[in-house]
């Protein structure tokens, strides 16, 4: 066999090996960048929102809701990944249990299960109970208290005392009571203030027998708490007694000592004028040495009427009537 034969096979050779390992290392790589893209859709995570506003007892329909990714590894508790996993069966719908503005997530919490209505014993807590106490414009903190509120409640009653007689008081009865509606409105997001009947809370047993009993033997009022305020105060009856001076205000602690300068100028003027005062009056209590005045009382003449010096004499002329002035004699 000629050389250039043997090495032409031999080039061709060479050439296939090169080939196939060529082709077998780009099929590996798109193979592993197809797996790749794969695994990332299949690890894309995303997270069920609210696009539109719902309301405490709306119906979640697949228009309310959509999707968006979710990149972090932690998700909310009670939260969904698809729309189809909310609305589920549609001969079982879920409603709001409270109000869920556009893009914020959908939780469990925040919804009824599959079936449920939307009822405001869905709402409570285990163990809690819903009572409803009767409020007018001023008891009702004129209408600010809203659902989702903490609210002290404060009863006045009368009791009797030692001596037999009735004396009037004021205790703080439950603090940090949460509201969940007001009147027939459970929606939290309303915020206009409004003139409500009744105020229903969310109370233990013990609770709820107290507000009971508070309300058959006194008057209930509220008292509106900070957001943030969540530490119950030591209190005590108040009577009527504790209405007397009471501690100074806040305001007029803070003046500097303006206030007591300005009351001690006011009361040095009083001291000088009441000194001057009693001066004048004790020259007033002092004898007259002076020389008396003799009082000559006046006799009046009664006074003459006065003669007139004319009189007035009509004489009749045809037609006419005329006045002349006659003088008298004196």
């Amino acid at each position: 066999m000629r050389t250039s034969t043997i090495t032409s096979l031999v080039v061709a050779l060479v050439l296939a090996v090169v080939a196939v390992f060529a082709t077998r290392t780009y099929l590996a790589d798109q193979q592993a960048r197809l797996a790749a893209a794969n695994g990332s859709k299949a690890e894309e995570k995303t997270l069920v929102v609210a696009a539109k506003p719902m309301r405490f007892g709306d119906l979640v329909r697949p228009e309310n809701l959509k999707t968006i990714s979710w990149a972090s590894l932690e998700r909310p508790e009670g939260s969904f990944q698809t729309i189809e996993a909310v609305i589920g069966d549609e001969t079982k719908p879920r409603y709001a249990m409270e109000a869920i503005d556009p893009g914020e997530p959908v939780l469990t919490s925040k919804i009824t299960g599959a079936g449920e209505r939307a009822t405001l014993s869905s709402a409570l807590d285990p163990g809690m109970k819903a009572i409803s106490i009767r409020v007018n414009d001023v008891l009702g903190v004129a209408g600010f208290v809203r659902p989702s509120d903490r609210v002290d409640v404060l009863l006045t009653r009368a009791v009797r005392n030692q001596e037999g007689g009735d004396q009037t008081l004021v205790d703080v009865l439950l603090q940090g009571v949460k509201v969940l509606a007001v009147d027939q409105t459970a929606d939290e997001r309303k915020d206009e203030p409004s003139v409500v009947k009744t105020v229903t809370f969310a109370v233990t047993t013990e609770e709820a027998q107290r507000l009971t009993l508070g309300a058959n033997i006194g008057t209930l009022s509220l008292a509106l708490r900070n957001i943030a305020s969540a530490s119950a105060e030591q209190t005590r009856p108040l009577t009527i007694a504790d209405l007397g001076g009471g501690p100074i205000a806040s305001d007029l602690a803070k003046n500097d000592g303006r206030f007591e300068t300005i009351e001690k100028l006011v009361q040095k003027v009083g001291d000088e004028l009441g000194s001057r005062i009693g001066s004048v009056e004790d020259k007033m209590k002092q004898p007259v040495k002076e020389k008396q005045l003799q009082i000559v009382e006046r006799t009046v003449e009664p006074a003459l009427p006065i003669q007139p010096k004319w009189a007035t004499v009509g004489v009749w002329n045809t037609t006419k009537r005329e006045e002349h002035r006659v003088g008298l004699i004196q």
